[in-house]
């Protein structure tokens, strides 16, 4: 579970028992390599949770919740899209199955229109019952306005559209020739949300309609996903590279340090992705460290000349029990057999060279 993002609305500064600078910060060894001062960053990079950066014809976006509403910023540059000043592209209505605890939502660019992917809920907490809901701009402008497309159907009888799933975390990607939706969310609707959370995955007909009935995709039932108080797998982000295709989440509890990345990957381009057996686990990909707590929910993006690869996600900014979460960003490589190579977190306040492309 999570409680909605907070965004930093300030130009280049804040902090929270962690320190944000645009031009630098912290120490340098004598055998680091020189790196003009603008040219670096230091993480954490903002206060929030759940980040979802997007790229899009040149143009970074960066989108979270707060205060039950739904704030999109863009620039031109990755490290700088978390720190532009947000505009509010949808607030959560005063009724309804949607109108609280807004969380995680997601920006995606399709078919000429962009589509905003978030979770929703009537009460909470206990957060017994969240959904996930689907917002369609009006136009190709990622800044608005909307149009509240409504509930997305995430249970197992999609043809008389009854007996709705609580669900989270929901995204989206083209596999093939075929649009599918990925979410975390329950076997059924329960009176506690101490409830164990599975990946289910399901066609859809549309960007905003589900066209059958959800699939079990994957369960924490690994011993690096078993939890001390809940076992879960929620955060789930599809990650392409060439013709792979992997599922990245996160899993153990949210509000603990050891929350961390799993993968799951497609074996190969011609395998249906509705079949969990064709989907190979392995992990923990990415975990935190003495310095790092509680990594994960993390989005994928590229550097401005393409050359780069990033991962942008969140820790908790204390080792205890919280959801005080922040934002980071970092390189990762790719391994010879093509998997996603994310290394360890780069400590609080050390000078990290800007993504390629970003300085002169």
């Amino acid at each position: 579970m999570r409680t909605a993002g907070q965004l930093l609305g300030a130009a280049c500064l804040f902090s929270a028992a962690t320190a944000l600078s645009c031009g630098g910060g912290g120490s340098a060894s004598s055998s680091d390599p020189v790196v003009p001062a603008q040219c670096t960053f230091t993480n954490p990079v903002a206060v929030g949770a759940d980040p979802w950066v997007v790229r899009q014809d040149g143009m970074y976006y960066f989108i979270q919740s707060r205060n039950d509403g739904i704030w999109i910023s863009k620039s031109s540059k990755l490290t700088d899209v978390v720190v532009a000043a947000p505009t509010q592209i949808w607030s959560a209505p005063a009724t309804g199955w949607n109108h609280t605890n807004i969380w995680a939502p997601e920006l995606h660019y399709i078919d000429g229109r962009w589509y905003v992917y978030y979770a929703g809920g009537e009460s909470g907490p206990p957060y017994l019952t969240q959904h996930a809901g689907v917002l369609q701009s009006a136009g190709s402008d990622a800044m608005g306005p909307y149009v509240d497309k409504g509930m997305l159907y995430t249970g197992d009888s999609v043809g008389t559209g009854q007996g709705n799933r609580w669900a989270i975390d929901l995204t989206t990607a083209q596999v093939g020739s075929r649009r599918y939706a990925v979410w975390s969310g329950w076997a059924k609707n329960a009176t506690t949300d101490r409830t164990p959370q599975m990946l289910y995955i399901a066609p859809m007909e549309n960007p905003y309609t589900i066209s059958a009935n959800r699939v079990l995709l994957s369960a924490p039932t690994e011993s690096w996903e078993k939890g001390t108080e809940l076992d879960l797998q929620e955060g789930p982000e599809f990650l392409q590279h060439g013709s792979d295709v992997f599922l990245l989440y996160s899993t153990r509890e949210s509000w603990l340090k050891e929350y961390r990345l799993g993968q799951l990957r497609l074996q190969s381009a011609a395998a249906d992705p509705l079949n969990a057996a064709n989907w190979t686990k392995s992990g923990p990909v990415f975990t935190g460290n003495t310095g790092v707590f509680g990594v994960g929910h993390a989005s994928f993006t590229t550097s401005e000349d393409n050359s780069e690869s990033w991962i942008v996600y969140h820790s908790k900014v204390a080792e205890a029990p919280g959801w005080d979460r922040v934002v980071r960003m970092q390189k990762f490589t790719w391994s010879a057999s093509g998997t996603p190579v994310f290394g360890d977190p780069t400590p609080t306040l050390q000078k990290v060279a800007r993504p390629s492309g970003e300085c002169p």
